[in-house]
């Protein structure tokens, strides 16, 4: 785990961590913006969050594998965000 600390910096791995939690943002978008594999994303958010936060997590995901993964979703899915989701700026999203 600490390669990955040391990897990025406190903005990145907050985004990370966003993106995880993200229903429509697959693990496929993950691992082509940070080089982050699945089990990786894991071991960071699992790091990262207290076990209570982790394992509600885990279990949101895993009830959305559909989404998570890009091979498992509806082909007309073509995006990683929702088209109501706004400009990302600064890894921040703009209030509405």
């Amino acid at each position: 785990m600490a390669a990955i600390d040391t990897r990025f910096s406190q903005e990145d791995l907050d985004r990370i961590i966003q993106m995880a939690w993200e229903d429509r943002t697959p693990f496929e978008a993950i691992e082509m913006q940070f080089g982050l594999s699945e089990s990786d994303v894991i071991r960071l958010v699992r790091a990262s969050l207290k076990s209570s936060s982790f394992r509600m997590w885990r279990k949101r995901v895993n009830s959305r594998v559909s989404m998570k993964h890009s091979q498992k979703r509806n082909s007309e899915i073509k995006r990683f965000k929702s088209n109501r989701q706004r400009v990302i700026a600064s890894n921040k999203i703009s209030k509405r």
